[in-house]
């Protein structure tokens, strides 16, 4: 899920945060498959600030027009401005993890 947000919205924690690299491509992935290889990532302008616990969202920044694209369907434009990036969670019981592909 990516949701747009108010640059003053953004927890001051998430601009300490290292720039996540870019993929062999260029993207930015902000999943990819495990069993497929597949990912959906973000092609364009921008940094990806990943937090280390995997439960907690990413943070995408995009100073120009951009596209989340997927092998498997239509890209998705997004236009510039900050977004929250939350992975599907599931409830295992015992615990909660990141839904893997």
């Amino acid at each position: 899920m990516i949701i747009p947000v108010a640059e003053e919205s953004v927890p001051a924690r998430v601009h300490t945060l290292p720039a996540a690299p870019r993929d062999a491509r260029g993207r930015l992935v902000l999943a990819l498959g495990e069993a497929t290889g597949h990912a959906h990532a973000v092609v364009g302008q921008g940094t990806l600030l990943r937090d280390a616990d995997p439960l907690r969202p990413q943070h995408l920044q995009l100073t120009s027009a951009a596209r989340v694209v997927h092998e498997e369907h239509d890209a998705i434009s997004l236009p510039p401005g900050w977004y929250r990036v939350v992975r599907q969670r599931e409830y295992v019981p015992g615990s909660v993890r990141v839904v893997a592909d």
